[in-house]
């Protein structure tokens, strides 16, 4: 067996920090919304925390509240982050920049009884957002084995990411995981290719923001 095969890579992936969004829960897929003061200490504290964490590699989403987030740990600790389109938050099509009252009523209520059948109208499949997200860890695992990975990402697309590879339904993410804070995640171990959940939710050591 080839000490590729072997190697464990651990990946945390995380929330970016607070936006302005945050405080009246709009759905933010791909607009580009800001941090907030307490997210840029947010991320600010999630720096605090890699500093110590070992880390070999920084991944981010594309949009400028997960990249700003993964910058500040970037220089903290030396580290360039790689950016990466595919770990985008799901795109919430129509609905993106709404609260759940602002949704016409019928499509709030097909959308509760199943998030991916009746995914939000005009936006991405949840089958497909999980499939390019988990390419995007698969690729970082590849890049680093044996490393420790950082990954801020977004909440939706994690939660999916998260489903399909503990083999749960996909139209369950909403309730089994109800909610990702800002700045704490997954944290995974990848072992030939399986991922293995090691704690959810969790606040990272420095890094309660």
């Amino acid at each position: 067996m080839t000490e590729l095969a072997c190697s464990m890579t651990e990946i945390t992936v995380v929330r970016h920090g607070e936006t302005v969004w945050h405080k009246e829960n709009r759905y933010a897929g791909r607009s580009d919304v800001a941090l907030t003061e307490r997210g840029e200490r947010q991320a600010a504290a999630l720096a605090d925390w890699a500093e110590s964490a070992g880390l070999t590699a920084v991944h981010c989403s594309s949009l400028s509240r997960a990249m700003i987030t993964a910058a500040a740990v970037g220089d903290r600790i030396g580290l360039t982050p790689v950016v990466d389109p595919r770990l985008l938050e799901l795109d919430f099509g129509e609905c993106d920049g709404l609260t759940a009252a602002e949704m016409p009523a019928d499509v709030r209520a097909r959308f509760e009884a199943d998030p991916v059948a009746n995914h939000l109208p005009g936006g991405e499949h949840p089958a497909d957002a999980a499939k390019r997200f988990l390419a995007g860890l698969d690729d970082a695992v590849a890049a680093h084995p044996g490393g420790r990975v950082l990954v801020v990402a977004h909440s939706t697309a994690l939660r999916l990411a998260l489903c399909e590879v503990l083999g749960i339904p996909l139209s369950r993410y909403r309730t089994v995981f109800p909610a990702i804070a800002n700045c704490r995640g997954a944290r995974l171990r990848v072992h030939n290719g399986q991922f293995s959940l090691l704690s959810l939710n969790e606040p990272l050591v420095g890094a309660s923001g």
